[in-house]
């Protein structure tokens, strides 16, 4: 009578056994590309990986360093990751009039006073308006960096000589060793060199007054990626988020990033409070769009200007506005 009820209890203990040692559901993988390691605008994916933020969304980040924000929107376009952080946005919407399979997926900086541009403490140019015949680095075409200096020498008249120069360290080598004469950079990188008087700052991008409000970078997603993988991504945003709220908020995140950067907690603070605020990161808005486009317009960056019809459709995440 009693040997039924045994092997009751025999088959699920032998269920719970199996089940035991089955591996658990992977982490959806999503391949991201991102542009300046280390900078205070690109650093929330590796703080949210690290704080195991992204873990709880149940994805793990792949992510690929690249030169710029140009060599992120490529790789996007290409479909070689399914999200880029930090697109320049003027590159962006050119790729989408001209067909690109990219779509924005959050909004990134706006503003751009936290790109400088820089010479040795030794150099005679003080200022962009006197740099004529003179050569002036950005990352990488299509970047911010670039848009943000061609603006920066239209609004100077300026004959300074635009030169991709790749990320700030690469640019720091090649003004020191005197192969161009201003370079660009963003902080974390030059700050301390700024302090020791080793370089000079003669531009912000803020100095042109139509750039302070408007998103002149965005994380982009391949719209291939977005249709096949609607649920991860949407995870995804859903952890950018967390992030962002956590970055400004929790007195960790501080040593997190300071790690993750190679900088010291106190200057860490100084970039969060000096040059990325937290409305500047505002991942629900992209703003000063018709402003941004009349000027990629006048610069030859835009063939034209999108309808509102053209920005519902690339502008799939947060808002926007002109």
């Amino acid at each position: 009578m009693t040997r039924f009820p045994l092997l009751s209890r025999l088959a699920a203990a032998g269920l719970a056994l199996a089940l035991a040692v089955l591996p658990a559901r992977a982490d959806d993988t999503l391949k991201l590309a991102v542009g300046a390691r280390g900078n205070w605008d690109t650093v929330v994916p590796a703080i949210g990986q690290k704080a195991g933020i992204f873990k709880k969304h149940g994805l793990d980040l792949e992510i690929l360093y690249t030169q710029g924000g140009g060599e992120t929107l490529q790789a996007v376009i290409t479909g070689g990751v399914d999200i880029g952080i930090a697109a320049g946005t003027t590159a962006v919407l050119s790729a989408f009039v001209k067909g690109a399979p990219v779509r924005i997926l959050l909004g990134g900086t706006t503003g751009s006073g936290d790109l400088y541009w820089y010479v040795p403490a030794g150099s005679p140019i003080t200022s962009l308006k006197e740099a004529a015949g003179k050569t002036a680095g950005y990352s990488t075409n299509g970047a911010s960096t670039h848009t943000t200096l061609l603006k920066l020498l239209r609004h100077y008249d300026s004959q300074a000589k635009p030169v991709a120069t790749g990320a700030s360290p690469a640019t720091y080598t090649q003004v020191m060793s005197q192969q161009i004469d201003i370079g660009w950079a963003s902080p974390p990188f030059g700050l301390e060199q700024l302090d020791d008087g080793k370089i000079r700052l003669i531009a912000r991008g803020s100095d042109v007054p139509a750039t302070r409000d408007q998103t002149v970078r965005v994380h982009i997603v391949n719209s291939t990626a977005l249709a096949q993988k609607a649920e991860a991504i949407k995870r995804f945003v859903a952890g950018y988020r967390e992030t962002y709220e956590w970055l400004y908020s929790a007195p960790e995140a501080m040593s997190s990033f300071s790690e993750i950067a190679g900088v010291s907690p106190k200057l860490s603070a100084r970039i969060r409070d000096e040059f990325m605020p937290k409305p500047a990161m505002n991942p629900d808005m992209v703003s000063g769009l018709g402003s941004l486009m009349d000027e990629a317009l006048a610069l030859k960056a835009l063939p034209r200007v999108l309808s509102e019809k053209d920005l519902d459709e690339v502008v799939r995440g947060p808002k926007w506005k002109l």
